[in-house]
């Protein structure tokens, strides 16, 4: 009977409702937590430490530790079929919920960033439209500061026409202005005409301002040439100086630094690409009037532009996706060459190219490197 009665009670404590048994909470005066059954007159059931607050997350590993040991010993007494399996299933729970914890709270972080990455975005794009509008209000203040002033006809060319009837008794010329208009209400005219022909200025040459503001390779003026001649510089054993036909009447005077080509007698008679519109400069006394074009990959390897086949000294080169015409020269203080050297690339087949547009010569083919590949264009 003692048994019998022993099971019954232990069935009946082991139905008990999963939340009656979650809702053990803890205590403690040491520093550790002890589980306690809720109420106010609750006794602990274990005084050995469990799962401290500065664990980050729980594994299958630690989940012995999760519970007072004396939890289990609890339930395997009042239950010793299913207590085990009760115990399982509250570490299986916990488990769940301190993972479920974890992922909504990489979820909220994650958002977070987004709403960040949108904010700053925002702001990127509301700076980059400040900064286009002052470049195009400096411009057009530039283009004001540099127009003439209106032509204005001087009172002593007023001359009264004789031809007219009225002529005799006109005591004020006709251009002049009558005498009940004081000078400085004419000089208010005057002005506000100024002010209204500036305004309307602008919209005039749209065309040109554009062309100012573009910075691509359209605005180099790129041509074959055939070397007629090359040199040593007399200053300097490192530089060249080749006499160049580009198409024009006269040749034109090149000096290079051509770096790892040695031999300068392979040089002559052979064709390159070269840059016409560059401003002239005296190189260790010696002036050039354009750039020979190189292929480096180091210092030592370089090699020469080669133009397609079948091309002529005067055919230019152009981009397909930059068409426009080339600057008579380029502006010094613009640094036009040195904003596109960067861009200017051989790629992986041995072409030439600018931001993946290939160095073109109309109707005979495109610019490549003898032999290297991956490498700057100077």
């Amino acid at each position: 009977m003692r048994s019998r009665g022993v099971k019954t009670f232990a069935r009946r404590r082991s139905s008990c409702s999963l939340s009656s048994l979650c809702s053990m909470k803890y205590d403690g005066a040491d520093g550790g937590r002890q589980l306690t059954e809720g109420g106010p007159e609750a006794k602990p059931l274990g005084s050995t430490r469990v799962l401290q607050r500065s664990q980050p997350s729980v594994n299958m590993d630690n989940m012995e530790n999760l519970f007072n040991p004396s939890l289990a010993a609890a339930l395997k007494k009042l239950d010793p079929e299913d207590g085990e399996q009760i115990m399982e299933y509250f570490k299986t729970h916990a488990l769940l919920s301190r993972e479920k914890a974890l992922l909504q709270a990489s979820v909220r972080e994650q958002k977070k960033l987004l709403v960040e990455n949108a904010k700053l975005k925002k702001d990127i794009d509301q700076l980059r439209g400040q900064l286009q509008d002052k470049q195009k209000r400096r411009t057009a203040k530039a283009l004001f500061s540099q127009a003439p002033p209106p032509h204005r006809v001087s009172p002593a060319h007023c001359t009264p026409d004789p031809t007219s009837p009225s002529a005799p008794a006109a005591a004020v010329p006709s251009c002049c202005p009558p005498p009940s208009v004081s000078s400085g209400e004419s000089r208010d005219r005057a002005g506000r005409r100024r002010r209204a022909e500036r305004k309307a200025r602008p919209v005039s040459d749209p065309l040109s301002l554009g062309a100012e503001s573009r910075i691509d390779a359209s605005r180099l003026d790129l041509r074959v040439g055939r070397i007629l001649s090359v040199r040593r510089h007399p200053l300097a054993e490192a530089m060249s100086v080749q006499d160049v036909d580009v198409g024009e009447n006269s040749p034109r005077t090149v000096v290079s630094k051509l770096g790892g080509l040695q031999d300068l007698d392979q040089l002559q008679g052979s064709l390159g690409v070269f840059l016409c519109n560059v401003k002239a400069s005296k190189m260790r006394g010696v002036a050039s009037h354009g750039r020979l074009l190189c292929c480096c990959a180091s210092d030592v390897i370089t090699e020469l532009l080669a133009p397609p086949s079948g091309s002529a000294p005067g055919d230019r080169i152009t981009f397909l996706s930059y068409p426009g015409e080339p600057d008579g020269e380029l502006s010094s203080k613009q640094r036009i060459w040195e904003l596109l050297l960067p861009d200017l690339q051989v790629d992986s087949k041995g072409v030439a190219n600018y931001k993946g547009s290939g160095f073109e010569v109309k109707g005979k083919g495109l610019c490549r490197a003898p032999s290297l590949t991956n490498c700057t264009i100077r």
